[in-house]
Protein backbone atom coordinates (compact mmCIF):
# COMPACT_ATOMS: atom_id res chain seq x y z
CA UNK A 1 0.00 0.00 0.00
CA UNK A 2 1.12 3.43 -0.94
CA UNK A 3 1.73 5.89 2.33
CA UNK A 4 0.81 8.34 0.43
CA UNK A 5 1.77 11.00 3.18
CA UNK A 6 -0.60 9.28 5.55
CA UNK A 7 2.07 8.08 7.50
CA UNK A 8 0.55 4.42 8.62
CA UNK A 9 -3.49 5.82 8.53
CA UNK A 10 -5.19 3.67 5.65
CA UNK A 11 -6.68 5.52 2.87
CA UNK A 12 -10.11 3.22 3.16
CA UNK A 13 -12.88 6.35 3.22
CA UNK A 14 -15.09 6.50 0.13
CA UNK A 15 -16.59 9.76 -1.47
CA UNK A 16 -19.72 9.26 -0.19
CA UNK A 17 -18.90 8.70 3.41
CA UNK A 18 -16.38 11.71 3.71
CA UNK A 19 -19.63 14.04 2.19
CA UNK A 20 -22.01 12.66 5.22
CA UNK A 21 -18.93 12.40 7.90
CA UNK A 22 -18.65 16.36 7.58
CA UNK A 23 -22.42 16.94 7.41
CA UNK A 24 -22.38 14.47 10.55
CA UNK A 25 -19.55 17.10 12.00
CA UNK A 26 -22.05 20.11 11.23
CA UNK A 27 -25.00 18.80 12.12
CA UNK A 28 -26.26 18.48 15.85
CA UNK A 29 -27.75 19.70 18.65
CA UNK A 30 -27.31 23.28 17.73
CA UNK A 31 -29.10 23.24 14.41
CA UNK A 32 -32.40 21.57 15.68
CA UNK A 33 -32.67 22.69 19.07
CA UNK A 34 -30.06 25.75 20.36
CA UNK A 35 -30.99 28.19 16.77
CA UNK A 36 -34.23 28.40 19.01
CA UNK A 37 -32.81 29.82 21.46
CA UNK A 38 -32.00 33.26 19.33
CA UNK A 39 -35.57 33.58 18.00
CA UNK A 40 -36.39 35.96 20.87
CA UNK A 41 -33.18 38.30 20.89
CA UNK A 42 -33.54 38.88 17.11
CA UNK A 43 -37.21 37.47 15.93
CA UNK A 44 -37.17 35.94 12.45
CA UNK A 45 -35.68 38.50 10.09
CA UNK A 46 -33.01 39.17 12.62
CA UNK A 47 -32.22 35.12 12.81
CA UNK A 48 -32.15 34.77 9.19
CA UNK A 49 -29.67 37.90 8.62
CA UNK A 50 -27.68 36.74 11.65
CA UNK A 51 -27.50 34.20 9.60
CA UNK A 52 -27.29 34.85 6.21
CA UNK A 53 -23.99 37.42 7.00
CA UNK A 54 -22.00 34.91 9.14
CA UNK A 55 -22.39 32.33 6.46
CA UNK A 56 -20.63 34.64 3.91
CA UNK A 57 -17.67 34.43 6.58
CA UNK A 58 -17.80 30.70 7.16
CA UNK A 59 -18.05 30.02 2.69
CA UNK A 60 -14.68 32.42 2.33
CA UNK A 61 -13.01 30.07 5.61
CA UNK A 62 -14.07 27.56 3.05
CA UNK A 63 -12.33 28.58 0.05
CA UNK A 64 -9.07 28.62 2.20
CA UNK A 65 -9.54 25.18 4.14
CA UNK A 66 -10.13 23.56 0.06
CA UNK A 67 -7.10 25.08 -1.87
CA UNK A 68 -4.82 23.58 0.92
CA UNK A 69 -6.03 20.52 2.12
CA UNK A 70 -6.72 19.15 -1.77
CA UNK A 71 -3.11 20.45 -2.47
CA UNK A 72 -1.90 18.40 0.46
CA UNK A 73 -3.95 16.10 2.21
CA UNK A 74 -2.22 14.77 5.22
CA UNK A 75 -3.02 14.26 8.63
CA UNK A 76 -4.57 16.95 10.68
CA UNK A 77 -3.63 19.51 7.76
CA UNK A 78 -4.26 23.06 8.61
CA UNK A 79 -3.01 22.32 11.76
CA UNK A 80 0.93 20.97 10.21
CA UNK A 81 0.94 23.81 7.55
CA UNK A 82 0.73 26.29 9.94
CA UNK A 83 4.06 25.14 11.07
CA UNK A 84 5.90 24.68 7.93
CA UNK A 85 3.97 28.01 6.05
CA UNK A 86 3.74 30.36 8.69
CA UNK A 87 5.25 29.64 12.34
CA UNK A 88 5.92 26.95 14.42
CA UNK A 89 4.44 28.45 17.68
CA UNK A 90 0.85 29.06 15.71
CA UNK A 91 1.03 24.99 15.13
CA UNK A 92 1.71 24.43 18.03
CA UNK A 93 -1.43 26.74 19.48
CA UNK A 94 -3.88 25.99 16.61
CA UNK A 95 -3.20 21.68 16.99
CA UNK A 96 -4.40 22.00 20.85
CA UNK A 97 -7.05 24.49 20.23
CA UNK A 98 -8.34 22.44 17.64
CA UNK A 99 -8.06 19.42 19.87
CA UNK A 100 -9.83 20.77 22.74
CA UNK A 101 -12.53 22.04 20.51
CA UNK A 102 -13.03 18.23 19.16
CA UNK A 103 -12.67 16.75 22.53
CA UNK A 104 -15.01 18.80 25.04
CA UNK A 105 -17.76 18.82 21.80
CA UNK A 106 -17.70 15.13 22.91
CA UNK A 107 -19.30 15.19 26.28
CA UNK A 108 -21.43 18.38 24.90
CA UNK A 109 -22.97 15.62 22.64
CA UNK A 110 -23.60 13.01 25.15
CA UNK A 111 -24.86 15.76 27.50
CA UNK A 112 -27.38 16.70 24.52
CA UNK A 113 -28.51 12.60 24.13
CA UNK A 114 -29.06 12.62 28.06
CA UNK A 115 -31.89 15.33 28.00
CA UNK A 116 -33.01 14.10 25.01
CA UNK A 117 -34.52 10.80 26.64
CA UNK A 118 -36.12 13.23 28.96
CA UNK A 119 -38.48 13.99 26.34
CA UNK A 120 -39.83 10.76 27.31
CA UNK A 121 -38.56 9.53 30.84
CA UNK A 122 -36.33 11.02 33.30
CA UNK A 123 -35.91 7.55 34.70
CA UNK A 124 -32.61 6.67 33.14
CA UNK A 125 -29.63 7.16 34.97
CA UNK A 126 -27.15 10.13 34.01
CA UNK A 127 -23.89 7.67 34.45
CA UNK A 128 -25.61 4.53 32.60
CA UNK A 129 -25.86 7.06 29.41
CA UNK A 130 -22.79 8.70 29.47
CA UNK A 131 -21.34 4.67 29.73
CA UNK A 132 -23.48 3.37 27.09
CA UNK A 133 -22.46 5.91 24.63
CA UNK A 134 -18.70 5.50 25.61
CA UNK A 135 -18.76 2.48 24.76
CA UNK A 136 -20.36 2.66 22.04
CA UNK A 137 -18.25 5.38 20.76
CA UNK A 138 -15.24 3.20 21.60
CA UNK A 139 -16.67 0.20 19.49
CA UNK A 140 -17.01 2.65 16.23
CA UNK A 141 -13.94 4.41 16.32
CA UNK A 142 -11.10 1.33 17.64
CA UNK A 143 -12.18 -0.90 14.81
CA UNK A 144 -10.90 -0.33 11.20
CA UNK A 145 -11.79 3.19 9.63
CA UNK A 146 -13.59 1.27 6.85
CA UNK A 147 -16.01 0.67 9.64
CA UNK A 148 -16.06 4.20 11.14
CA UNK A 149 -17.18 5.56 7.56
CA UNK A 150 -20.01 3.10 7.00
CA UNK A 151 -21.59 3.82 10.68
CA UNK A 152 -21.11 7.70 9.77
CA UNK A 153 -22.56 6.99 6.24
CA UNK A 154 -25.70 5.47 7.60
CA UNK A 155 -25.90 8.20 10.74
CA UNK A 156 -25.47 11.27 8.69
CA UNK A 157 -27.93 10.10 6.23
CA UNK A 158 -30.48 10.11 9.01
CA UNK A 159 -29.42 13.84 9.47
CA UNK A 160 -30.38 14.72 5.82
CA UNK A 161 -33.70 12.78 6.01
CA UNK A 162 -34.75 14.85 9.35
CA UNK A 163 -33.56 18.11 7.86
CA UNK A 164 -34.97 18.04 4.49
CA UNK A 165 -38.04 16.73 6.23
CA UNK A 166 -38.88 18.95 8.37
CA UNK A 167 -37.87 21.85 6.14
CA UNK A 168 -40.95 20.33 3.89
CA UNK A 169 -42.82 19.99 7.18
CA UNK A 170 -42.34 24.05 7.40
CA UNK A 171 -43.37 24.22 3.88
CA UNK A 172 -46.61 22.38 3.70
CA UNK A 173 -47.94 23.72 6.96
CA UNK A 174 -47.20 27.06 6.27
CA UNK A 175 -49.21 26.91 3.34
CA UNK A 176 -52.27 24.94 5.02
CA UNK A 177 -51.33 21.32 5.15
CA UNK A 178 -52.06 21.36 9.13
CA UNK A 179 -55.09 20.02 10.97
CA UNK A 180 -56.81 23.36 11.45
CA UNK A 181 -56.02 24.15 7.62
CA UNK A 182 -54.52 27.63 8.59
CA UNK A 183 -52.63 29.34 5.95
CA UNK A 184 -50.21 30.76 8.29
CA UNK A 185 -47.54 31.63 5.75
CA UNK A 186 -45.08 34.54 6.95
CA UNK A 187 -48.13 35.77 9.87
CA UNK A 188 -45.39 35.83 12.65
CA UNK A 189 -42.68 37.97 10.43
CA UNK A 190 -45.98 40.95 10.72
CA UNK A 191 -47.39 39.53 14.13
CA UNK A 192 -45.74 39.99 16.58
CA UNK A 193 -42.77 41.15 14.47
CA UNK A 194 -39.59 40.50 12.35
CA UNK A 195 -37.35 42.18 14.97
CA UNK A 196 -36.77 42.55 17.88
CA UNK A 197 -34.99 45.43 20.18
CA UNK A 198 -32.34 43.21 22.36
CA UNK A 199 -30.93 44.29 25.77
CA UNK A 200 -31.39 48.30 24.62
CA UNK A 201 -34.37 49.43 22.90
CA UNK A 202 -34.12 50.63 19.16
CA UNK A 203 -32.30 50.46 16.59
CA UNK A 204 -29.40 49.13 18.18
CA UNK A 205 -31.39 47.12 20.10
CA UNK A 206 -32.06 45.15 16.85
CA UNK A 207 -28.42 45.23 15.66
CA UNK A 208 -27.78 43.54 19.07
CA UNK A 209 -30.29 40.81 18.16
CA UNK A 210 -28.64 39.86 14.83
CA UNK A 211 -25.35 40.21 16.47
CA UNK A 212 -26.55 37.43 19.15
CA UNK A 213 -27.68 35.23 15.99
CA UNK A 214 -24.60 35.60 14.19
CA UNK A 215 -22.53 34.59 17.33
CA UNK A 216 -24.96 31.10 17.43
CA UNK A 217 -24.29 30.88 13.85
CA UNK A 218 -20.55 30.95 14.48
CA UNK A 219 -21.41 27.71 16.91
CA UNK A 220 -23.98 26.30 14.60
CA UNK A 221 -22.23 26.83 11.18
CA UNK A 222 -19.53 24.59 10.99
CA UNK A 223 -18.16 21.97 8.44
CA UNK A 224 -14.62 22.54 6.79
CA UNK A 225 -12.65 21.52 9.54
CA UNK A 226 -14.39 18.10 9.49
CA UNK A 227 -13.79 17.42 5.85
CA UNK A 228 -10.05 18.15 6.58
CA UNK A 229 -9.64 15.59 8.92
CA UNK A 230 -10.58 13.04 6.83
CA UNK A 231 -8.22 14.19 4.16
CA UNK A 232 -5.31 11.22 4.92
CA UNK A 233 -7.63 8.57 5.13
CA UNK A 234 -9.92 9.57 2.10
CA UNK A 235 -9.62 7.29 -1.31
CA UNK A 236 -8.03 9.53 -3.93
CA UNK A 237 -8.21 12.46 -1.58
CA UNK A 238 -8.07 15.35 -4.11
CA UNK A 239 -10.78 14.45 -6.17
CA UNK A 240 -12.85 13.36 -2.92
CA UNK A 241 -11.69 16.67 -1.07
CA UNK A 242 -12.32 18.93 -4.48
CA UNK A 243 -15.76 17.56 -4.59
CA UNK A 244 -16.80 17.76 -0.66
CA UNK A 245 -15.55 21.64 -0.50
CA UNK A 246 -17.52 22.12 -4.04
CA UNK A 247 -20.60 20.90 -2.40
CA UNK A 248 -20.36 22.88 1.01
CA UNK A 249 -21.76 25.61 -0.69
CA UNK A 250 -25.36 24.15 -0.85
CA UNK A 251 -25.41 21.87 2.13
CA UNK A 252 -24.66 25.34 3.51
CA UNK A 253 -27.71 27.05 1.86
CA UNK A 254 -29.67 24.41 2.36
CA UNK A 255 -29.17 23.32 5.93
CA UNK A 256 -28.53 26.45 8.04
CA UNK A 257 -29.56 29.36 6.25
CA UNK A 258 -33.02 27.76 5.31
CA UNK A 259 -33.09 26.15 8.46
CA UNK A 260 -33.27 29.70 10.16
CA UNK A 261 -35.92 30.70 7.85
CA UNK A 262 -38.46 27.41 8.70
CA UNK A 263 -37.24 28.61 12.83
CA UNK A 264 -38.57 31.95 12.25
CA UNK A 265 -41.65 31.24 10.35
CA UNK A 266 -43.16 27.71 12.75
CA UNK A 267 -43.44 30.14 15.49
CA UNK A 268 -43.38 33.61 16.76
CA UNK A 269 -40.40 34.98 18.61
CA UNK A 270 -42.52 35.37 21.77
CA UNK A 271 -43.83 31.71 21.59
CA UNK A 272 -44.89 31.21 25.68
CA UNK A 273 -43.98 27.82 25.29
CA UNK A 274 -40.72 28.58 23.77
CA UNK A 275 -39.81 31.08 26.38
CA UNK A 276 -40.97 28.70 29.60
CA UNK A 277 -38.58 26.13 28.27
CA UNK A 278 -35.84 28.25 27.42
CA UNK A 279 -35.96 30.04 31.37
CA UNK A 280 -36.04 25.71 32.24
CA UNK A 281 -39.57 26.26 33.85
CA UNK A 282 -40.69 23.69 31.44
CA UNK A 283 -40.59 19.48 31.88
CA UNK A 284 -38.11 18.48 28.97
CA UNK A 285 -36.24 22.05 29.00
CA UNK A 286 -32.97 22.31 26.70
CA UNK A 287 -34.40 18.95 24.71
CA UNK A 288 -35.72 18.10 21.89
CA UNK A 289 -39.15 19.33 23.54
CA UNK A 290 -37.23 23.02 23.08
CA UNK A 291 -37.28 22.52 19.81
CA UNK A 292 -39.21 24.91 17.58
CA UNK A 293 -39.97 22.41 14.93
CA UNK A 294 -41.17 20.12 18.14
CA UNK A 295 -43.22 23.34 19.54
CA UNK A 296 -44.87 23.98 16.33
CA UNK A 297 -45.68 19.95 16.15
CA UNK A 298 -47.50 19.89 19.36
CA UNK A 299 -49.69 23.37 18.44
CA UNK A 300 -51.10 21.74 16.24
CA UNK A 301 -51.85 18.65 18.29
CA UNK A 302 -49.93 16.35 15.65
CA UNK A 303 -49.69 13.08 16.80
CA UNK A 304 -46.28 10.47 17.12
CA UNK A 305 -44.64 13.51 14.39
CA UNK A 306 -42.87 15.25 17.62
CA UNK A 307 -41.70 12.15 19.16
CA UNK A 308 -40.48 10.49 15.93
CA UNK A 309 -38.26 13.69 15.50
CA UNK A 310 -36.84 14.09 18.84
CA UNK A 311 -35.70 10.54 18.38
CA UNK A 312 -34.25 11.58 14.71
CA UNK A 313 -32.11 14.55 16.71
CA UNK A 314 -30.86 11.88 19.26
CA UNK A 315 -29.00 9.98 15.93
CA UNK A 316 -27.91 13.05 14.85
CA UNK A 317 -26.25 14.17 18.18
CA UNK A 318 -25.02 10.70 18.86
CA UNK A 319 -23.34 10.64 15.33
CA UNK A 320 -21.96 14.19 15.93
CA UNK A 321 -20.36 12.96 19.02
CA UNK A 322 -19.24 10.16 17.01
CA UNK A 323 -17.48 12.56 14.32
CA UNK A 324 -15.88 14.57 17.13
CA UNK A 325 -14.31 10.96 18.70
CA UNK A 326 -12.59 10.89 15.03
CA UNK A 327 -11.73 14.45 14.54
CA UNK A 328 -9.81 14.65 17.93
CA UNK A 329 -7.99 11.70 17.77
CA UNK A 330 -6.30 12.78 13.59
CA UNK A 331 -5.48 15.98 15.18
CA UNK A 332 -3.86 14.57 18.64
CA UNK A 333 -2.06 11.91 16.13
CA UNK A 334 -1.21 14.78 13.50
CA UNK A 335 0.25 16.68 16.45
CA UNK A 336 2.42 13.74 17.54
CA UNK A 337 3.80 13.38 14.23
CA UNK A 338 5.13 16.77 14.15
CA UNK A 339 6.59 16.34 17.96
CA UNK A 340 4.06 18.81 19.21
CA UNK A 341 2.07 16.18 21.19
CA UNK A 342 4.14 12.78 23.17
CA UNK A 343 4.95 10.08 20.97
CA UNK A 344 2.64 7.71 22.37
CA UNK A 345 -0.15 9.31 19.75
CA UNK A 346 1.68 8.91 16.64
CA UNK A 347 1.28 5.06 16.92
CA UNK A 348 -1.26 2.80 15.38
CA UNK A 349 -2.50 -0.37 14.84
CA UNK A 350 -1.91 -2.82 11.83
CA UNK A 351 -5.25 -1.46 10.65
CA UNK A 352 -3.85 2.01 10.33
CA UNK A 353 -5.70 2.77 13.44
CA UNK A 354 -4.37 5.78 15.73
CA UNK A 355 -5.45 3.90 19.08
CA UNK A 356 -3.62 5.73 21.54
CA UNK A 357 -5.18 8.72 19.86
CA UNK A 358 -8.46 7.60 20.24
CA UNK A 359 -8.67 6.30 24.17
CA UNK A 360 -7.40 9.86 24.85
CA UNK A 361 -9.93 11.49 23.08
CA UNK A 362 -12.50 9.42 24.66
CA UNK A 363 -11.20 9.78 28.53
CA UNK A 364 -12.79 13.66 27.62
CA UNK A 365 -16.08 11.96 27.90
CA UNK A 366 -15.85 11.58 31.37
CA UNK A 367 -16.66 15.12 31.49
CA UNK A 368 -20.28 13.99 30.85
CA UNK A 369 -20.69 13.18 34.62
CA UNK A 370 -20.64 16.58 35.48
CA UNK A 371 -24.30 16.28 35.26
CA UNK A 372 -24.47 14.06 37.59
CA UNK A 373 -24.51 16.55 40.61
CA UNK A 374 -25.43 19.80 38.29
CA UNK A 375 -27.87 20.59 35.78
CA UNK A 376 -27.69 19.19 32.26
CA UNK A 377 -28.59 22.82 30.74
CA UNK A 378 -25.66 24.34 32.71
CA UNK A 379 -22.97 21.90 32.08
CA UNK A 380 -24.14 22.53 28.34
CA UNK A 381 -23.64 26.11 28.54
CA UNK A 382 -20.24 25.78 30.09
CA UNK A 383 -19.00 24.07 26.90
CA UNK A 384 -21.10 25.52 24.13
CA UNK A 385 -19.08 28.91 25.62
CA UNK A 386 -15.68 27.13 25.85
CA UNK A 387 -16.19 25.93 22.06
CA UNK A 388 -17.61 28.67 20.24
CA UNK A 389 -14.04 30.96 20.62
CA UNK A 390 -11.90 27.48 19.81
CA UNK A 391 -13.72 27.52 16.46
CA UNK A 392 -13.28 31.02 15.48
CA UNK A 393 -9.62 30.85 16.70
CA UNK A 394 -8.71 28.00 14.05
CA UNK A 395 -10.55 29.89 11.27
CA UNK A 396 -8.52 32.42 11.66
CA UNK A 397 -5.79 31.14 11.97
CA UNK A 398 -6.35 28.60 8.99
CA UNK A 399 -6.82 31.85 7.12
CA UNK A 400 -3.67 33.46 8.06
CA UNK A 401 -2.26 30.50 6.73
CA UNK A 402 -3.51 30.32 3.19
CA UNK A 403 -2.65 34.23 2.97
CA UNK A 404 1.08 32.45 3.14
CA UNK A 405 0.15 29.87 1.19
CA UNK A 406 -0.66 32.09 -1.53
CA UNK A 407 2.62 34.36 -1.07
CA UNK A 408 4.45 31.41 -1.16
CA UNK A 409 2.93 30.51 -4.60
CA UNK A 410 3.82 34.00 -6.09
CA UNK A 411 7.31 34.59 -4.91
CA UNK A 412 8.26 30.82 -5.49
CA UNK A 413 6.56 31.26 -9.24
CA UNK A 414 4.25 28.38 -9.09
CA UNK A 415 1.27 29.27 -10.81
CA UNK A 416 -2.38 28.78 -8.86
CA UNK A 417 -3.70 27.28 -12.20
CA UNK A 418 -1.69 23.87 -11.61
CA UNK A 419 -3.23 23.40 -7.87
CA UNK A 420 -5.89 20.35 -8.01
CA UNK A 421 -8.17 23.21 -6.57
CA UNK A 422 -8.34 27.01 -7.14
CA UNK A 423 -10.49 29.26 -4.20
CA UNK A 424 -12.57 31.45 -5.76
CA UNK A 425 -11.93 35.42 -4.75
CA UNK A 426 -8.43 34.71 -3.72
CA UNK A 427 -6.82 36.50 -2.00
CA UNK A 428 -9.33 39.10 -1.29
CA UNK A 429 -12.00 35.95 0.24
CA UNK A 430 -9.36 34.84 2.73
CA UNK A 431 -8.61 38.42 3.59
CA UNK A 432 -12.78 39.00 4.36
CA UNK A 433 -12.36 35.77 6.49
CA UNK A 434 -9.39 36.85 8.35
CA UNK A 435 -11.23 40.38 9.52
CA UNK A 436 -14.73 38.43 9.43
CA UNK A 437 -13.05 35.47 12.19
CA UNK A 438 -11.61 38.21 13.90
CA UNK A 439 -13.92 40.46 14.89
CA UNK A 440 -16.51 37.63 15.76
CA UNK A 441 -13.69 36.09 18.27
CA UNK A 442 -13.51 39.66 20.05
CA UNK A 443 -17.61 40.60 20.00
CA UNK A 444 -18.38 36.61 21.23
CA UNK A 445 -19.45 38.46 24.70
CA UNK A 446 -20.71 41.81 23.48
CA UNK A 447 -23.34 41.83 26.01
CA UNK A 448 -21.34 41.96 28.52
CA UNK A 449 -19.42 45.01 28.11
CA UNK A 450 -23.68 46.55 28.10
CA UNK A 451 -24.31 48.30 31.35
CA UNK A 452 -25.31 45.85 33.92
CA UNK A 453 -25.23 42.75 31.97
CA UNK A 454 -21.67 41.74 33.13
CA UNK A 455 -21.19 38.19 34.24
CA UNK A 456 -17.87 37.22 35.52
CA UNK A 457 -18.01 33.12 35.03
CA UNK A 458 -19.50 34.08 31.45
CA UNK A 459 -16.54 36.39 30.22
CA UNK A 460 -14.18 33.23 31.40
CA UNK A 461 -16.35 31.05 29.27
CA UNK A 462 -16.39 32.85 26.08
CA UNK A 463 -12.61 34.41 26.10
CA UNK A 464 -10.76 31.74 28.12
CA UNK A 465 -9.76 29.56 24.63
CA UNK A 466 -8.82 33.21 23.64
CA UNK A 467 -6.03 33.62 26.65
CA UNK A 468 -5.21 29.70 25.84
CA UNK A 469 -4.67 30.13 22.21
CA UNK A 470 -2.46 33.41 22.62
CA UNK A 471 -0.34 31.86 25.73
CA UNK A 472 0.32 28.38 24.22
CA UNK A 473 1.74 30.08 21.11
CA UNK A 474 4.04 32.44 23.15
CA UNK A 475 5.34 29.93 25.59
CA UNK A 476 6.25 27.40 22.06
CA UNK A 477 7.71 29.82 20.76
CA UNK A 478 10.04 31.39 23.65
CA UNK A 479 11.00 27.26 24.06
CA UNK A 480 11.56 26.30 21.21
CA UNK A 481 12.72 29.65 19.60
CA UNK A 482 10.93 28.98 15.97
CA UNK A 483 10.88 31.35 13.75
CA UNK A 484 9.06 32.94 11.31
CA UNK A 485 8.60 31.08 7.91
CA UNK A 486 9.10 33.92 4.73
CA UNK A 487 6.73 32.96 1.78
CA UNK A 488 10.16 32.53 -0.59
CA UNK A 489 11.38 30.03 1.96
CA UNK A 490 7.66 27.53 2.74
CA UNK A 491 8.28 24.37 1.81
CA UNK A 492 5.46 23.90 -0.25
CA UNK A 493 6.35 19.96 -0.64
CA UNK A 494 6.29 19.60 3.01
CA UNK A 495 8.84 17.31 3.55
CA UNK A 496 8.39 14.99 -0.45
CA UNK A 497 4.99 14.55 1.31
CA UNK A 498 3.72 16.02 -2.00
CA UNK A 499 5.71 13.95 -4.16
CA UNK A 500 3.89 10.86 -2.98
CA UNK A 501 0.59 12.06 -2.81
CA UNK A 502 1.10 12.81 -6.20
CA UNK A 503 2.11 9.44 -6.91
CA UNK A 504 -0.40 7.84 -4.93
CA UNK A 505 -2.88 9.63 -6.91
CA UNK A 506 -0.86 8.48 -10.21
CA UNK A 507 -1.45 4.80 -9.27
CA UNK A 508 -5.26 5.03 -8.01
CA UNK A 509 -6.48 7.10 -11.05
CA UNK A 510 -6.04 3.93 -13.08
CA UNK A 511 -7.95 2.12 -11.25
CA UNK A 512 -11.18 0.79 -12.45
CA UNK A 513 -14.36 3.25 -12.70
CA UNK A 514 -17.09 2.88 -10.53
CA UNK A 515 -20.59 1.88 -12.69
CA UNK A 516 -24.17 1.63 -11.91
CA UNK A 517 -25.92 3.61 -9.17
CA UNK A 518 -22.37 4.19 -7.25
CA UNK A 519 -21.32 6.04 -10.13
CA UNK A 520 -23.88 7.81 -9.65
CA UNK A 521 -23.82 8.70 -6.69
CA UNK A 522 -19.83 9.74 -6.86
CA UNK A 523 -20.84 11.41 -10.23
CA UNK A 524 -23.10 13.54 -7.58
CA UNK A 525 -21.48 13.93 -4.88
Amino acid sequence: MIASGSQHLHRKLRGKEVQLFAVGGAIGTSLFVQMGAVLPKAGPAGLFLGFVAYGTIILAVNQCFAEMVCYLPIPSPFVRLAGHWVDDALSFAMGWNFFFTMALGIPYEIVALNVLLTYWTDRVPVAAVVVIVMVLYAILNILTVRYFGVSEFYLSFFKIILMLGLILYTFITMVGGNPRHDAYGFRYWHDPGAFVSYIVPGSVGRFCGVLACMVQASFTMVGPEYISMAAAEAERPRRVMRKAYSSFVWRLMIFFILGALCIGIVIPYDDPILAATLAGTRKGSGTGAASPYVISMNHFHIAVLPSLVNALIMTSVFSAGNNLVFSAARTLHGMALEGKAPSLFARCTRHGLPYYAILASLSFCALAFLQVNTSSATVLNWLVGVITASYLLNYLGTCIIYLHFYAALRQQNIPRETLPYRGAFQPYAAWYAVFGTGIMTLILGFELFIHGEWDTTTFFLDYTMVGFFVLAGLVWKVFKRTRYVWPREADLGVGGLKGEIDEYERVMKGGRKREGWRGIWDGVF
